[in-house]
């Protein structure tokens, strides 16, 4: 990983990039982050050495396996492309990719430290064709030594519990409770290694971006799993492999469909409910509450003169204005309560589980959310509410 340029003496070449080494995009990183980053980096890199140096020596069938896995995760990157590259687009924060299939599988069949070679192979490869213009190289280097320790890790149980139940040394001769806790020590070390950079680097960050969300989790889960089973099926029949491809690539498109409909569903701005999202959801929490909880409430906020800012500071200030208001509602509201934007400077907002019709939360949070329109610093934009009764 370098920057090109030119030296200081005005000539450029190979050498200019070796002497550019402090302007690195990673040195930018802070100390808290870049310590961490630095130990698991050389941590993945010495014990891959280690294995390579004093390692088993794989078979012939394992060298065959491991070019299979190579060729098969560069193939399922190129069909599955164009899907890839929108995935990561709409992607914000943790993302789970569907390359584990092939790097599990590698843990499964071959030692650690080859299985830990596939691994950079189809994981670079991958971040070549689809995310290079959207990950700086310095976090692929990162998410690659995440992935070579977690095949490591996973590698390691492996060999334990076939020393432990004496299971055959072949692809295929794992118990199926060492498979279940290699795939558990897998997902765990790469989740956390990833989870805790981005923790560092985004302290205001929820879980949902720090360990990603829960459908994201079960999306790796079942990419392990068919890991487990493409390496299975490698020591039985290399050829029957192939019928792994097509329901992978059903399953990519499938997850696109999901994270374009939740796209679909979030402002751009301001990254609440759209107004048909809303709307939608409310109508839900309506017909579920009633009878139960009581009426719910409806707070309408409007930004007075929200036109002015835009035509004196422009489209991008406005932008950023909307986005605080966004973010002062969203600390201002209960957690259960749903807050849209419902076209243009106006906002909606449904408050749940009010005890009865003259209960004070309604006319509380109306009375905290009207003053805090103004936190993005623009004094002449302001903001009327008024509170609805639905029964």
């Amino acid at each position: 990983m370098a920057v090109d340029g030119a030296n200081d003496d005005g000539t450029s070449g190979p050498r200019a990039r070796w002497t550019a080494v402090h302007r690195w995009p990673l040195w930018g990183l802070s100390g808290r982050l870049l310590g961490p980053v630095l130990v698991v980096e050389a941590t993945a890199l010495g014990l891959v050495a280690l294995g390579l140096a004093g390692g088993p020596i794989p078979t012939v069938p394992q060298l065959q396996i491991a070019g299979v896995l190579c060729a098969l995760g560069i193939a399922h990157t190129e069909i599955s492309l164009g899907v890839e590259r929108v995935r990561r687009r709409f992607t914000d924060g943790n993302h789970v990719d569907l390359g584990s299939v092939w790097t599990f599988a590698a843990a499964v069949a071959l030692p650690g430290a080859w299985a830990a070679l596939v691994a950079v192979i189809v994981h670079c490869h991958l971040w070549w064709r689809a995310w290079r213009l959207r990950v700086p190289a310095y976090k692929q280097v990162y998410n690659s030594a995440t992935v070579v320790l977690a095949c490591l890790a996973a590698a390691a149980v492996l060999g334990y519990a076939d020393g432990l139940t004496g299971g055959a040394p072949t692809v295929g001769g794992h118990e199926l409770w060492a498979l279940a806790l290699a795939l558990l020590v897998y997902t765990t070390v790469n989740s956390c290694l990833v989870a805790g950079a981005i923790a560092v680097s985004m302290p205001q960050a929820n879980l949902s971006k720090v360990f990603a969300s829960w459908d994201e989790n079960v999306l790796e889960i079942a990419t392990l799993c068919l890991g487990a089973l493409v390496a299975i099926v490698l020591g039985i029949n290399g050829w029957l492999v192939l019928l792994v491809l097509p329901p992978l690539l059903v399953l990519h498109r499938a997850v696109l469909v999901r994270q374009l409909e939740e796209a679909a569903r979030t402002d751009g701005k301001t990254g609440l409910l759209t107004a048909a999202a809303w709307h939608a959801q409310a109508e839900r929490v309506l017909r579920r509450g009633r009878g139960e909880d009581g009426p719910q409430g409806v707070l309408v906020l409007d930004l007075d003169h929200f036109k002015v800012v835009n035509d004196t500071h422009g489209h991008i200030a406005g932008d950023h204005v909307l986005a605080a208001v966004a973010g002062a509602l969203r600390a201002e509201v209960r957690e259960g309560d749903l807050v849209g934007r419902f076209g243009g400077e106006e906002f909606v907002v449904l408050l749940t589980g009010l005890a009865m019709a003259g209960s004070g939360d309604a006319g509380a949070t109306s009375w905290r959310t009207s003053p805090s329109a103004s936190a993005a610093g623009w004094p002449r934009c302001a903001s009327r509410s008024r509170r609805l009764t639905a029964r």
